[in-house]
């Protein structure tokens, strides 16, 4: 079918597009992008309730803009009883984050990024911890991860004068008051998703067969009998709906994609529930502060917090502005998206899932109390938390900026019930007509893992003739580089270069 064929003449929406993507964030700008370089006659309708595209999760001021690539957050290196230290987790995020850099690098060479500097940034990433304990985990950290070539530019030190020289404000009024230790990554990134989403939004709205349909909400999906999908959409400001036909459907819509997946009521959606958390920062535009620290340093998550509430000092460019960023500061919402409904929570309840969420609720006490604790923090409980990082730290010199909505996964479990599951899962259908993301952190990071994750799901029979297409968008698609040392300094060398961060 052609786009001239395709187009209603209502707005500019594609009545039957061959694909539909719900949500105006980076992972539906990636499988957009992905499809149209694979084959670019496919017609696509992209559906985004809010004014513009990248306004949720991947707006900058609502995610903390770290490039996930396990070089710094410990909650992804986990200590065993015996304490050993388990990198397993480490290692795969590191590999799908060198996926997203590959890909980008791609659109760089292609002339679909002029500029990456406008998104990707080298910022050193650091591990900080504090007293013997949190030392001689660190230092196993760093012993067991700087045997992997992925870590081993890895750097440990319990040394003043080294960590000043890394990162001056962690060191700034101590006064020698008890050990610290940080390890040190100086290839780490600050990148800006936001600026990213919209700079491939913007190149897919220049292609032909592609449209953007903004200040539109997805009222029902119902499967048709021919396999394809009809999506009844809904204008603001208009009273009636429109109906929409396509063969394929991805829901990537960050927190609203748990009740879109509800809507679409296949039965590999059944039993999921969502946790919202809320997050704020401390943000300080002091020039004088901003320019002695240049680093990302993560510490260790408070007992009973989850993944997404890892304390961390940041360095941050939004715009071409630097900044420093604290947190995050947990909370709780009813609210899926940050611009979405009180009622979100309860209405994504159903009989299917009722059972999981009392489950994880008796289960997370400690969860419930952790959230209770950060709600009444006052501004001075914040400061106390950030001086644990820079001592020196003045109240008057931070504000407080509220982030972005994460909706943690909730699934069924045969032995408790339900579990609360950190971390980002694909949900599609057994026959591949529709796939939806759910969950947060590492999320847009590994963007291109997950979409390369749908590809496989849901384009089984076309990736059978992709596979160079695909190979020629991800150079190490199909291979381990945690495997093969040679190949992955070859591939990242290329990649790190073409995003200006060798």
């Amino acid at each position: 079918m052609s786009s001239q064929a395709s187009k209603a003449v209502n707005g500019g929406l594609i009545s039957h597009p061959d694909v539909i993507l719900i949500g105006g964030g980076i992972m539906s700008a990636t499988l957009g992008v992905m499809l149209k370089k694979l084959k670019p006659e496919m017609t696509i309708q992209i559906i985004e309730a809010l004014p513009s595209v990248a306004l949720e999760s991947s707006h900058a001021w609502n995610n903390a803009g770290t490039g996930h690539a396990a070089l710094c957050e410990l909650n992804y290196t986990p200590q065993a009883a015996d304490g050993s230290i388990n990198i397993s987790k480490a290692v795969k995020i590191n590999e799908d984050f060198e996926k997203s850099k590959q890909f980008w690098a791609y659109l760089v060479e292609q002339g679909v990024i002029d500029e990456p500097g406008d998104f990707i940034r080298k910022v050193p990433h650091m591990s900080f911890v504090n007293g013997d304990d949190g030392c001689d985990f660190l230092r196993k950290r760093h012993e067991a991860m700087k045997g992997h070539h992925f870590f081993d530019e890895m750097e440990y030190s319990e040394d003043p004068a080294k960590i000043s020289e890394w990162a001056p404000l962690l060191t700034a009024g101590r006064n020698g008051s008890g050990k610290v230790g940080v390890t040190h990554v100086d290839s780490g990134t600050d990148i800006d998703f936001g600026s990213l989403t919209k700079i491939l939004i913007n190149y897919l709205k220049g292609l032909d067969g592609v449209s953007l349909s903004t200040e539109t909400s997805v009222r029902d999906l119902d499967q048709q009998p021919d396999g394809g999908w009809k999506v009844r959409v809904r204008r603001d400001g208009e009273r009636s709906s429109e109906k929409l036909y396509a063969k394929f459907v991805f829901i990537g819509a960050g927190g609203g994609s748990l009740k879109l997946l509800q809507k679409s009521d296949i039965p590999e959606g059944k039993g999921f529930g969502g946790f919202p958390v809320s997050g704020q920062f401390l943000v300080c535009d002091n020039e004088e502060l901003v320019e002695k620290h240049a680093a990302k340093v993560y510490g260790k998550a408070a007992v009973g917090a989850p993944p997404m509430s890892v304390p961390h000092l940041d360095t941050r460019v939004i715009d071409g502005k630097k900044s420093l960023l604290f947190g995050p500061y947990a909370g709780f919402s009813p609210k899926f998206l940050k611009s979405g409904s009180m009622f979100d929570l309860l209405s994504s309840v159903t009989v299917d899932n009722l059972g999981p969420m009392l489950a994880v609720g008796r289960d997370n006490m400690n969860l419930t109390e952790y959230l209770y604790q950060e709600v009444v923090n006052t501004h001075q409980d914040r400061m106390d938390m950030l001086r644990d990082f820079f001592p020196d730290a003045k109240n008057q010199e931070w504000r407080l900026v509220t982030a972005g909505q994460r909706v943690q996964i909730i699934k069924k479990d045969t032995e408790v019930g339900g579990k609360l599951q950190f971390g980002t899962e694909v949900v599609s259908s057994s026959d591949g007509s529709i796939a939806a993301l759910l969950g947060a952190s590492p999320g847009a990071s590994t963007s291109v893992a997950i979409i390369l994750e749908v590809l496989e799901r849901c384009f089984a029979e076309e990736m059978k003739g992709w596979k160079d297409g695909v190979k020629g968008m991800v150079a190490s698609y199909g291979e381990s580089l945690a495997e093969n040392k040679e190949r992955y300094e070859e591939v990242r060398g290329r990649a790190d270069k073409a995003l200006g961060i060798a």
